[in-house]
């Protein structure tokens, strides 16, 4: 009789084009013995960050599910959900989930959900985007399929000999969900039940629902964090400071991928992009508002 597999490390991936518009994310877990289990899904309308988020609380949930007690290591390239999980959500629970200038704190349901999953096992690791390590780059393929409505094949574990991958050469369908539904698509039961969940995320017939209109109060709250984007982009520019991809990525809400794909100038809403060095890994940018850029000019 075999012994069940020990997980050893997880990677996750968000991606949204559009940003909001359509997304995927994408999970990929590595086991001891070498065999892999991948998961995916898609949602019409969403954000960069919470297909980040969302691809976490997939592992997350399945590591639970797994009823593993070794720990693990947790790989992502968003440096965002990082300090969300180990730094910043402590405070914001604290203050009754606002920020310090005293708004409420965007995405709290998925927050709350990463939160009550996240354990002592886990031990969260950035990686770099695009820096050629395997685990992020498939997550990025998964990711970047479904947000793009492709349906990509997908290594599963397989139920009858866990110490088996099966590599699925034909494409599997995976539903399209909104953001709300992909949390009821993914199990929170116990390690018996671990079939079902994989049955649940990547066996399904595809569906997309047609986006449901926002209410005012939501519309209202996302253009209020718009514009505390703006606010924030405008002091970036006005003070001289330089920002790195990654950052630029977050401040953008965007996979740090569009950031780096669009050359050494660009424009982006009231602002030109420009590309100004490289200190070690690191890229930096400088952005100065375009209306200004041209009345000096002229």
């Amino acid at each position: 009789m075999s012994t069940q597999p020990i997980i050893e490390s997880i990677y996750t991936d968000g991606a949204c084009t559009g940003n909001p518009g359509p997304g995927g994310w994408g999970v990929v877990i590595y086991f001891q013995d070498g065999s892999v289990h991948e998961m995916g899904a898609a949602s019409s309308y969403t954000t960069n960050n919470k297909m980040e988020m969302q691809a976490a609380i997939a592992a997350l949930q399945y590591l639970e599910a797994f009823g593993q007690s070794e720990p693990i290591t947790l790989y992502t390239d968003s440096e965002y959900l990082i300090n969300c999980v180990t730094k910043w959500i402590k405070s914001w629970k604290k203050k009754g989930w606002k920020k310090a200038d005293g708004n409420p704190v965007q995405n709290q349901d998925l927050l709350e959900s990463l939160d009550q999953l996240n354990s002592r096992l886990v031990k969260w690791q950035h990686v770099r985007g695009h820096s050629g390590n395997i685990g992020n780059e498939r997550c990025d393929v998964i990711a970047r399929s479904f947000a793009s409505g492709k349906t990509p094949s997908l290594q599963i574990l397989s139920p009858s000999n866990p110490h088996k991958t099966l590599p699925i050469t034909r494409e599997i369908s995976v539903a399209k969900v909104s953001d709300s539904d992909i949390n009821s698509t993914i199990i929170n039961k116990k390690t018996e039940e671990i079939d079902t969940f994989v049955s649940d995320i990547t066996l399904m017939e595809p569906s997309i629902a047609p986006a449901e209109e926002k209410p005012s109060e939501m519309r209202i709250s996302q253009l209020r964090d718009l514009v505390e984007t703006l606010h924030i982009a405008d002091e970036i520019a006005e003070k001289g400071y330089l920002i790195t991809s990654s950052e630029l990525a977050d401040l953008m809400d965007v996979h740090a991928s569009a950031v780096t794909s669009r050359g050494d100038q660009w424009r982006w809403r009231n602002w030109i992009v420009s590309r100004v060095r490289r200190e070690g890994n690191q890229i930096l940018w400088e952005i100065e508002r375009g209306d200004q850029v041209v009345s000096a000019e002229s």
